[in-house]
């Protein structure tokens, strides 16, 4: 009798799905995964949600296991903890992080999996793409000791930015975001809030992680002269105008892009599961479970997607639980 698992497809966008899918038997070097938790990205997730993938980033925004093509059907997500059932006897039982989409059960090569450290809790370890998003970006970033920072956005990749950043010795952190409740997640991060408006200037380095066209001629107005804006933001098929012709030539600023789907070219060193280890690592701190903002059952998903692409449920993370089931 041939193995099933159950999976969440988006079909025509803005609906979603779970369908039966046959799983094959793993060979000798894959393993197969019991699906424990994983994490819909409100930002990236919702966008593929609403059908937002311009056709030219097709190629560039496929997932590592999506099935199916954009804008749909579509099986896309990349936040996966289970516990390996079958495989090498190295990995059997243990609890991994996959790149792989929402399913109750899969069968992937055993280098696509990360054993997630002891140290860290299996519904915390969801957090992991996002922690390597902010890892990356602080390659590409390079703050140095005693720099005045802001973080404009925060969402789920603002919030692990500022929480990495808040460690640096010396450094002045902002998380500055519109919504007043992110007050609340900053405190437990350990960094400083402010409502746009009211943000700390004459900054070395603003992150932008809001994906707002408001957000990023903030960012610009917060940066000392020839200080660096480092866009995270995707803005999926939406132009974005900026006042590029006021004070950004005279005081010689800069607007830097850093994307995860490339190691930091100053780290060309460090291989995509050496930077991925490393963020499970940093995942041992117990502050970071304040990303995780709302929890659902497997089964809820068709209901939850639309409700998160709304914004009616204003989530940073909101995690998946699986049962024993599929």
């Amino acid at each position: 009798m041939k193995r099933t698992a159950r999976a969440f497809w988006i079909g025509p966008p803005g609906h979603g799905e779970i369908r039966d899918v046959v799983l094959p038997d793993p060979a000798e070097d894959e393993v197969l995964v019991r699906s424990l938790w994983s994490g819909v990205s409100r930002g990236t997730e919702t966008l593929v949600f609403r059908g937002g993938v311009p056709e030219n980033q097709h190629a560039t925004m496929r997932a590592p296991f999506q099935e199916g093509d954009f804008p749909g059907p579509v099986k896309y997500g990349y936040l996966n903890v289970g516990v390996v059932e079958e495989g090498p006897a190295a990995l059997l039982g243990r609890t991994v992080f996959c790149l792989y989409p929402h399913q109750t059960r899969y069968v992937v090569p055993a280098s696509a999996v990360t054993p997630v450290p002891d140290s860290v809790p299996a519904g915390r370890a969801v957090l992991a793409g996002t922690v390597e998003t902010a890892v990356n970006a602080l390659w590409d970033a390079a703050p140095l000791v005693g720099d005045r920072i802001a973080v404009v956005g925060g969402g789920m990749v603002g919030c692990s930015v500022a929480a990495l950043l808040g460690r640096f010795p010396g450094v002045r952190v902002q998380l500055v975001d519109a919504d007043p409740t992110r007050a609340k997640i900053a405190e437990a991060l350990g960094v400083g809030f402010a409502l746009p408006a009211d943000a700390l200037g004459d900054c070395d380095l603003v992150v932008h992680a809001s994906a707002t066209e408001q957000g990023l001629t903030r960012a610009l107005e917060l940066l000392t002269a020839e200080g660096t804006v480092l866009e995270l933001s995707w803005y999926g098929d939406r132009k974005v105008s900026l006042p590029l012709g006021e004070a950004f030539h005279s005081r010689r600023l800069v607007i830097r892009s850093s994307q995860v789907g490339t190691v930091s070219p100053a780290r060309a060193n460090r291989s995509y599961a050496d930077r991925l280890a490393l963020a499970l690592d940093l995942l041992a701190d117990p502050a970071l479970d304040a990303l995780v903002t709302g929890e659902s059952d497997f089964e809820e998903l068709p209901d939850l997607l639309p409700r998160l692409a709304s914004g009616e449920i204003p989530a940073l993370c909101h995690r998946v639980r699986y049962t024993d089931i599929g």
